[in-house]
């Protein structure tokens, strides 16, 4: 009878991924696809001081890996900091570390064949190819998962790949920046919304709002909140411009950036929210909430004779209703409230 031969005991063992770096890619992964799971303000802040904290290990072969990590990782979410998050300070601390790993990157020193970098990468890949990086095990598990060879895997460290997808971010976020928390220039828009005599073309304001496939909601809000606070607004112009002011917060459903926001609050800094009066009731909330109601009530208090259909009834319809501090108050109050849940919503820092 024979006996069954022993399997020799070996001390190796299959690599594996750290539970922290599986969830690092869950949490990415979702950030990237737009799904977030995590808090990706937070979540994105630790990642650059990370890689920020990796860059200052030396050469070692570790810090040389995180490098690598660390570079794809922030090229992959670097859109969604762009287009997502109102965060000045998060901007800085991505823009900081890129910089930083920029200046030991030497894309001469390239010597890989003719399209041997990594291309076409999606965001997702990139969130799993950049975790997978930060440690040999990781970079194992990731070479079987996809079938790579050791040219494959080393064409990520190249100095030249990873200068690429530095110089990549870094020309989107500054971008972005400006777009975010620069100057807007509405001033083209006079010629669009000014009549020949200088003043407000209001009707034209309130056609711009209705064509909501053009996005047009933030520079009418912007627009107005800039002749408002310029005071080149006339009496009999200044509920209606005001309105338009509201109507475009009220239907820039995503959320305007700081470069707009700031001006918008400044308008509506304006009003005396403390105000008080006797009238039960005002004209807006009669306007109903759909976009084409608002309209018509705008452009018909603006211009009855040419446009007589309102949803507001007669009894509303008054100018010393319309022009009440109250009913300022409360249209400025509402608006506000659109504000504050956009930096909810976007994140950011008050002084953004």
């Amino acid at each position: 009878m024979h006996e069954t031969p022993e399997t020799p005991e070996t001390d190796e063992e299959t690599p594996t991924l750290s539970a922290d770096h599986r969830e690092l890619i869950s949490d990415l992964s979702g950030i990237v696809s737009d799904y977030p799971d995590a808090d990706p303000e937070s979540t994105l802040v630790v990642l650059a001081d990370d890689a920020t904290e990796a860059l200052g290990r030396g050469a070692t072969p570790e810090a040389r890996r995180e490098r690598t990590g660390y570079t794809i990782l922030l090229h992959a979410t670097c859109w969604y900091v762009s287009a997502r998050i109102f965060s000045k300070s998060l901007f800085a601390s991505y823009i900081q570390a890129l910089d930083a790993i920029r200046t030991q990157l030497d894309r001469d020193t390239c010597a890989c064949p003719p399209d041997a970098h990594p291309a076409d990468l999606d965001s997702e890949y990139e969130v799993e190819a950049g975790v997978s990086m930060l440690t040999a095990a990781g970079r194992a598990v990731f070479a079987e998962d996809y079938g790579l060879d050791e040219e494959e895997l080393a064409a990520f460290d190249c100095d030249g790949f990873l200068a690429d997808l530095a110089d990549e971010a870094l020309a989107r976020l500054h971008e972005a920046h400006q777009e975010l928390f620069g100057g807007i220039d509405v001033s083209h828009l006079d010629a669009q919304f000014l009549l020949e005599d200088g003043g407000v073309d209001v009707v034209t304001l309130q056609e711009a709002l209705s064509r909501s496939w053009e996005n047009n909601s933030g520079q009418v809000a912007l627009w107005s909140a800039r002749r408002w606070l310029a005071g080149q607004v006339r009496d009999e112009e200044r509920i209606a411009v005001f309105l338009c002011l509201w109507m475009g917060i009220s239907q820039s459903y995503g959320g305007l950036p700081p470069s707009y926001a700031r001006d918008l609050a400044a308008a509506l800094a304006t009003i005396d929210l403390d105000a008080s009066c006797e009238h039960p009731r005002h004209p807006w909330p009669a306007a109903e909430s759909t976009v084409q109601s608002q309209y018509r009530a705008v452009v018909h208090l603006h211009a009855p004779d040419d446009h007589p259909d309102t949803p507001v009834p007669a009894e509303l319809s008054s100018r010393e209703l319309w022009e009440c501090p109250v009913h300022y108050a409360q249209l400025a109050r509402e608006a506000l409230k659109e504000l504050e849940g956009w930096r909810t919503m976007r994140g950011g820092d008050a002084q953004d």
